[in-house]
């Protein structure tokens, strides 16, 4: 043995002995890294030089502008008070404002990396995480992101942070400041393997110009965040202004190398999507998400789209299709029998609303993850699932367990006497009867609800099916509502039945927790609209959060899908299969798309 190798293993010996003797734990196999991936490792290793879906040599300058629907009356977006404005903390939009310790890769299925911070660090039992903070991160003011920052973000969030939020960060046991820039945040049980990664996600707010205090107000005074952006103009309710700014500590990282290209960002207000769409087509807003299949059809026959000053884009998406659904909120004794639920799911005329609204351009959504491995739809179960159920006797269907149910097909008349006959034997089993044109129930009051709608593309769908549901005597009220009223009745569930989109990744985690958990159903604020309380999802979402492997995980997530579909907790729609944007020519945009479809943080504007 070399004199270099004894030396070696002197020096390890001596950290062993003083880590031992102070009463420190020796991490096995932990190590500072550039990046994190939730299972595997991450696709691109120590010092690349931007990620494949930006263009380092995009022109920078320029501005751009987009359109948003409804309004908004506060620029803090880590409250359930109020709503919040677009722009300060986006993701495919952009980390504006407000950034992260880590950033996430939209190139895979959920891998971080280094933003504030320049390395990541946890065991492989993942019980604790650590980061360094790179030294010269800054917020927008000029001042230095600090270890006292984190921390400060980390309690704030806790106490007064989103329900979901809360309830993650709560699974911290303490935080510890190590040396000069490290941060290490331990937690009370090593059984949620996602926790080290939304940490990494926790957006992290200045200490020194942020009060406890005032933090769970809203406010629509411009934030000092760390971002690229600064907040330069705010017109409550109608339009918000970014200015890009030029003493930006992180322009020249390479995971922002090709991102954050226009000089300034804004977002103008509009009430409804045709408003929204018709300024569009003048050229007062500068791109635009479509999600409207017969405007994508029709709606794109004016001169700009023919002359090629308007490019229509289809992305494809490796992600599951976010799932549209009339949600049924079991909170309500209208809905709390499943055989009523299972009636209304299928009663929704898929068949009919496809052609007549959509042009036959849009999908039926069967799986809570649809389009991916995730969804459990037309697969058995394997045997790790079913384990996983066996303590849960019927909280799956047969047909659910084995792959082989399907929602049911219809004729498209918009009132199929099959599918009518085949609900209302259901509403029978659960006590209904038909007397005339009414559907009454044991109590003899009839079978009838409310339907809380948002927009008017929904309103459309919801009197397609409100006319099935009359078919069968069923009596569905229709209630549109402005986007404050909208929101404020689903923060405190005051609703029976409402329309939901359930965005979804290739790595659910927490977020499930919010949108099913027994907890999440009895906290306002949650995404849990459905109410659900079942000791079978809860156990199914803390196997997703434990699995130490990707194939653990899809199994976890499947069998999650099987107990969702199996409680019939809201009406599945439909989807698009891929992205559909449409931008004028002056805004360019790189040639290779993410896995994860259009990442409009890395367009441009043209010179």
């Amino acid at each position: 043995m070399d004199f270099s190798m004894r030396l070696g293993r002197f020096a390890i010996g001596a950290a062993l002995f003083v880590a031992l003797s102070s009463g420190l734990s020796v991490p096995a196999g932990a190590e500072p890294r550039h990046g994190i991936a939730m299972h595997g490792e991450p696709k691109y290793p120590a010092g690349f030089d931007h990620f494949a879906y930006a263009d380092p040599k995009a022109p920078r300058g320029g501005r751009l502008v987009r359109g948003q629907l409804g309004t908004f009356d506060s620029l803090n977006p880590f409250i359930i008070k109020g709503t919040a404005v677009s722009g300060l903390r986006d993701g495919t939009l952009g980390t504006n404002v407000y950034e992260s310790l880590l950033e996430r890769s939209y190139d895979e299925a959920f891998t971080l990396y280094g933003l504030l911070a320049e390395t990541v660090e946890t065991p492989p039992d993942r019980a604790w995480v650590e980061f360094v903070l790179r030294p010269q991160a800054r917020f927008s003011d000029g001042v230095p992101v600090k270890p006292d920052d984190v921390i400060f973000s980390w309690g704030l969030l806790k106490d007064k942070g989103r329900p979901n939020v809360r309830q993650a960060y709560a699974k911290v046991e303490r935080i510890d400041k190590v040396g000069e820039r490290g941060v290490r945040f331990v937690f009370k049980s090593a059984s949620d393997r996602e926790l080290p990664l939304i940490l990494g996600l926790m957006p992290i707010l200045p200490a020194h110009s942020m009060t406890a205090e005032e933090f769970d107000k809203t406010s629509l005074l411009p934030p000092v965040g760390s971002g690229p952006y600064v907040v330069a103009a705010v017109d409550p309710g109608a339009r918000i202004t970014y200015r890009r700014n030029p003493d930006y500590w992180g322009k020249d990282l390479p995971l922002k190398r090709g991102f954050d290209n226009f000089d300034e960002i804004r977002y103008d207000y509009y009430r409804d999507s045709t408003t929204l769409f018709e300024s569009f087509k003048t050229g007062a807003i500068d791109m635009i998400g479509e999600s409207d299949p017969g405007r994508w059809s029709s709606g794109y026959d004016f001169p700009a789209v023919a002359d090629g000053r308007v490019v229509k884009d289809v992305f494809p998406s490796g992600l599951p299709r976010p799932f549209e659904g009339f949600v049924l909120n079991t909170r309500r004794p209208v809905f709390a029998d499943i055989r009523v639920r299972e009636a209304l799911v299928r009663l929704f005329d898929f068949e009919f609303v496809n052609p007549t609204l959509y042009f036959g351009l849009r999908k039926r959504t069967q799986s809570y993850f649809e389009g991916s491995e995730l969804a459990s739809t037309g697969r058995p179960a394997s045997e790790r699932e079913k384990a996983l159920l066996a303590p849960f006797a019927g909280a799956v269907r047969k047909d659910v367990l084995d792959g082989t149910y399907v929602l049911p097909r219809t004729d498209g008349s918009g009132r199929d006497r099959n599918q009518l006959r085949a609900a209302l034997e259901l509403l029978k089993q659960a006590g209904y009867r038909l007397e005339g044109s009414q559907l009454k129930g044991p109590n003899g009051q009839p079978l009838a609800f409310e339907m809380l709608i948002g927009t008017r593309d929904e309103e459309k769908v919801a009197l397609a099916y409100q006319r099935t549901l009359q078919a069968l005597g069923i009596q569905m009220t229709l209630r549109t509502v402005d986007s404050v009223q909208f929101q404020q009745r689903r923060q405190t569930y005051d609703y029976d039945m409402t329309s939901v989109v359930w965005a979804a990744s290739l790595s659910p985690g927490n977020e499930q927790n919010f949108r099913w958990s027994s907890a999440a159903a009895r906290a306002d604020g949650s995404f849990n609209f459905a109410g659900v309380a079942d000791p079978a999802v809860d156990a199914m979402i803390a196997a997703l959060l434990a699995a130490d492997s990707r194939e653990a995980f899809v199994d976890a997530a499947r069998a999650l899908d099987r107990v969702l579909v199996s409680g019939f907790y809201a009406v599945p729609l439909s989807h698009t299969p891929d992205q559909w944007y449409a931008r004028w020519s002056r805004i360019g945009r790189p040639e290779t798309p993410a896995l994860w479809g259009a990442v409009p943080s890395t367009w441009y504007a043209k010179p």
